[in-house]
C-alpha cells in the first residue's frame, strides 16, 4: 500500500481550512489534491483533533498487524496438517519437512525451520561421510552366513577380519540394511526366587548335560546328547541317534574322560536316561559326583540350556538333516565351529577354545583336582549333604 504524502496534522489543517470558509476547490488547487482525496479525508478525519487522528492511525497499524499475525497462524495450521503422522525428530526427517513446506507452501526457509522447529544449520547441513560400500557387502555377507548372529557377533567377526570399524557403524548399517534378527517366541517359564549357582574356576570342574530332540527330513526322530564344560563354555560332544540309553551315555562318557580327564562334577536332569543304574555305576566306579537339578527347574543347569537354544536357534532350525549320517557329520563341524571361531558374549568375545588356552599350565587331560585349585568337588559322595549316596547305585 503506498504510504500518504501527507500527515494526520496536514490533513486536520486542510480540513479546518475548508471549516473556515475557504472554498473546497480553491483548498484542493492550493494543496494539489482531488476532490474526492478531500472528501474521503473529510469522511475519515471530519471533527477529530490531531491526538485522536494519532490514535486512530496506530489502531490501524495495529489491526494490520493482527489480520498479517492471523493469516500467517493459519498458514502455518494448514502446512502442518499435512505432516500430521510423521514423528520429527531426527534431523533428517526434519530436513525433508522442511523442504516440503518450501516447495508445496512456498515458504522461506527461515519461516519453515520456525514451523518445524528445525535448525537452520542442520537443515543446510551436507553430510561429509566416506563411503562404506565395501563395509556394507561384508557385513550382509557374514549376517547371511551367519544368519542368527546379531550386529554385536558380526561386529566382533568384521575386527577380526582387520576392518577398523566402531561398534555403533556397525549397528547403523546393520538397521539401515533392515538384518535384524527376528525373536522367536519362548515358552513360559516359572518366576519364583533363585539361588545363584556357584560358578566353576577351572576347566574339567563340572560338566553339564542334556537331550535335544530333532526330525530327518523323511520324519523320522532322533535325539542329541550335549555336553559342555560349564567354566570355558565349550561343546565337548553332540552325540546324535534315533535312541539314546543310559549305556550309551556312559559310553560316551568313557570316551570324553579318555581324551580330557576326568571332571569333577556332573550336571544333569532327572531324565530316565541319566537317573539310570548305568549312569549311577558309572559315576560310582569313576568317582565323580553327579548333581541332579530339582524337577521343574531348568534354570540350575543354566549353561546347558543356554547352549541348547544356540544350538537350536542356529542350526537345528536352519537345516533340513537327510540322514542320520548326515546329522552326525553337520553337527560336528558346528561344534567345531562353535568352539573354534564362533565369539562368546561371556567369554569377552573370544572363542572357548581361546578362552581354555588361556588357563595357565590347562591342557586336555588335566583336572581341577589336579590342578589343586579346587580342593572340593561339586557333588561328592563323601561330602556332607550330599543327595546321591551310594545306596543309590542299587536302586531301581
Amino acid at each position: 500500500m503506498r504510504r500518504s504524502r501527507f500527515t494526520e496534522e496536514q490533513i486536520i489543517g486542510v480540513l479546518r481550512e475548508q471549516e473556515a470558509g475557504t472554498p473546497t476547490a480553491e483548498v484542493c488547487r492550493k494543496h494539489g489534491i482531488s476532490g474526492a482525496t478531500f472528501y474521503k479525508w473529510k469522511a475519515k478525519f471530519g471533527g477529530m483533533e490531531v491526538s485522536e487522528a494519532r490514535r486512530l492511525k496506530t489502531l490501524e497499524d495495529e489491526n494490520t498487524r493482527l489480520k498479517r499475525m492471523l493469516a500467517e497462524a493459519m498458514l502455518d495450521n494448514a502446512a502442518l496438517k499435512d505432516l500430521l503422522g510423521k514423528k520429527m525428530v531426527a534431523p533428517a526427517v526434519k530436513r525433508e519437512a522442511v523442504a516440503h513446506l518450501m516447495t508445496g507452501h512456498g515458504m522461506s526457509e527461515r519461516r519453515a525451520c520456525r514451523v518445524v522447529g528445525a535448525d537452520r544449520t542442520s537443515v543446510r547441513y551436507e553430510a561429509t561421510r566416506g563411503s562404506d560400500l565395501e563395509l556394507r557387502e561384508r557385513l550382509k555377507a557374514l549376517a547371511e552366513l551367519r544368519r542368527r548372529f546379531g550386529y554385536r557377533r558380526l561386529h566382533v567377526l568384521l575386527r577380526r577380519e582387520g576392518h577398523v570399524v566402531n561398534r555403533k557403524r556397525v549397528e547403523r548399517i546393520y538397521r539401515e540394511e533392515k538384518l535384524s534378527v527376528r525373536r522367536r517366541g519362548g515358552r513360559k517359564r516359572a518366576i519364583g526366587t533363585r539361588r545363584p549357582a556357584d560358578l566353576p574356576l577351572l576347566p574339567n570342574q563340572r560338566w553339564s548335560l542334556d537331550f535335544v530332540s530333532d526330525q530327518l527330513t523323511d520324519g523320522r526322530r532322533f535325539r542329541i546328547l550335549t555336553v559342555v564344560d560349564d567354566c570355558t563354555r565349550e561343546c565337548l560332544a553332540l552325540v546324535a541317534d534315533t535312541s539314546l540309553s543310559g549305556l550309551r551315555v556312559a559310553r560316551e562318557l568313557d570316551s570324553l574322560v579318555q581324551a580330557r580327564g576326568k571332571p569333577v562334577g556332573i550336571v544333569s536332569d532327572n531324565g530316565t536316561e541319566l537317573t539310570s543304574n548305568a549312569i549311577l555305576s558309572w559315576a560310582d566306579q569313576a568317582g565323580v559326583g553327579w548333581h541332579y537339578i530339582a524337577p521343574g527347574k531348568p534354570q540350575q543347569n543354566g549353561f546347558v540350556e543356554s547352549f541348547n537354544g544356540r544350538l537350536r536357534d542356529e542350526l537345528l532350525n536352519e537345516v533340513l538333516f537327510r540322514s542320520l549320517p548326515h546329522a552326525r557329520a553337520v553337527l560336528e563341524a558346528w561344534r567345531r565351529d562353535y568352539n573354534e571361531e564362533r565369539p562368546h558374549s561371556r567369554l569377552g568375545w573370544m572363542t572357548p577354545k581361546a578362552y581354555a588356552g588361556a588357563f595357565c599350565g590347562h591342557t586336555g587331560q588335566h583336572t581341577a583336582q589336579e590342578n589343586g585349585s579346587v580342593c572340593r568337588p561339586l557333588v561328592n559322595h563323601n561330602n556332607k549333604g550330599s543327595d546321591q549316596p551310594r545306596t543309590l547305585v542299587m536302586a531301581g
